[in-house]
């Protein structure tokens, strides 16, 4: 009994589901929604495991972060999410999710995420710095909870990288201004 009844459960879901995509959807772009709440579920799994992964340490939580830990890890962030979802160096990783589209920026690629075999969601979610960031500034804290003093050294890494590439940026507009090559 318990089978028909989840059935038509499922059933009803599955139909729910797919008229809200139909009627979401613009007359030309079809949105993966299905993918967006897997992906949500993953990270809701992901956060779930981290906090227990806390809990089972038995460190104490801070009573809130410093300001300091927030500018250290929004910088840290900031700089990794950009590393993961568009330099060049990192695009094996998106490869199987993305196609090469052109060069952005110095060391940075445009990727479209690809179509076919359900990997649009991903593909989206590995070339978007502010996705990419969720996850990362997710990592981070867990790990300044579980690792503060490995992780404090990365993200202090993390952030001297993102000074240094402002310092190139900067020196290169400052060349290019004067006239130089």
């Amino acid at each position: 009994m318990g089978t028909v009844a989840d059935s038509s459960v499922a059933r009803r879901l599955h139909g729910f589901l797919r008229n809200t995509q139909r009627h979401y959807a613009a007359a030309d772009h079809e949105r993966p929604l299905g993918g967006y709440l897997t992906a949500m579920a993953g990270f809701g799994l992901y956060t779930v495991a981290w906090a227990t992964a806390v809990r089972l340490s038995g460190r104490p939580l801070p009573d809130r972060p410093t300001p300091w830990d927030v500018a250290l890890t929004s910088v840290a962030t900031f700089r990794l999410s950009r590393l993961l979802s568009k330099a060049s160096v990192t695009s094996p990783l998106r490869a199987p999710f993305t196609r090469y589209v052109g060069p952005q920026g110095p060391a940075e690629l445009q990727e479209e995420a690809r179509t076919e075999g359900g990997k649009e969601t991903v593909g989206e979610l590995v070339t978007c710095p502010f996705c990419t960031g969720v996850w990362v500034a997710s990592t981070l804290t867990a790990g300044r909870l579980l690792w503060p003093r490995a992780t404090n050294t990365a993200m202090g890494a993390l952030a001297a990288l993102a000074g240094a590439d402002a310092l190139q940026l900067t020196y290169t507009a400052l060349v290019e201004k004067t006239g130089g090559e």
